[in-house]
């Protein structure tokens, strides 16, 4: 065993991961509107397992001229001007998220933030778009390397829908919170570092 303690920085070559969720009025990125937004980031312990760590979570107001496809917002249970919901400008959710996330990448030592999500090309999709609308020069987040856990599940546990994976890997999982950005950010959280830590554990990745 090394007297020196693993860090977050050298298990992905120096990318700082974040798991994100998004809901939306369409499959557009560029034309349905982002209407929730949420974040986890992660710590590693000191014997170099991983657990998810901050959270930052936003309701967005659809930005002027976004799609709405009514199919969309009927799957997911959102009214996009419901005044409960209380939303923010697109603008100021996705400033606030990637200065939250540059922070944590800096304090982790990391060189850039990759996004992990569950079906990751269409979260990252929505992601980029809504940065480049907001006209976000100092984004934390590589433009196209992502960890998708559909395909990482699918290898450790043989099941791709999120919910049937967080099962298979003995993580508790409440379909009626479903299709919540948070909770479903939340649970792939758990899921990533489940995969990731098992793979640890069975000699993938030396433990220091």
């Amino acid at each position: 065993m090394s007297d020196t303690k693993p860090q977050l920085a050298h298990r992905f070559r120096g990318y700082f991961p974040v798991i994100i969720d998004v809901e939306t009025a369409g499959f557009n990125a560029n034309t349905d509107a982002l209407l929730e937004i949420a974040a986890v980031t992660l710590h590693m312990d000191e014997e170099g397992m991983l657990h998810p760590d901050q959270t930052y979570h936003a309701h967005v107001t659809p930005f002027e001229g976004a799609n709405l496809e009514p199919a969309a917002l009927e799957f997911n249970g959102i009214d996009p001007n419901c005044a409960l919901r209380g939303a923010i400008d697109e603008d100021e959710a996705m400033k606030e998220l990637c200065k939250t996330i540059r922070k944590q990448q800096k304090a982790a030592e990391c060189q850039r933030s990759v996004i992990v999500a569950h079906n990751a090309t269409f979260d990252q999709g929505f992601v980029n778009a809504a940065i480049e609308r907001c006209n976000i020069k100092r984004t934390p987040f590589h433009p196209f390397v992502s960890f998708d856990t559909t395909t990482l599940s699918g290898l450790a546990v043989g099941q791709t829908v999120l919910v049937k994976a967080c099962q298979a890997a003995g993580i508790a999982f409440d379909q009626k919170e479903a299709h919540s950005a948070l909770y479903d950010a939340q649970k792939t959280a758990e899921l990533f570092c489940y995969i990731v830590n098992r793979y640890a554990s069975l000699g993938g990745w030396p433990l220091p």
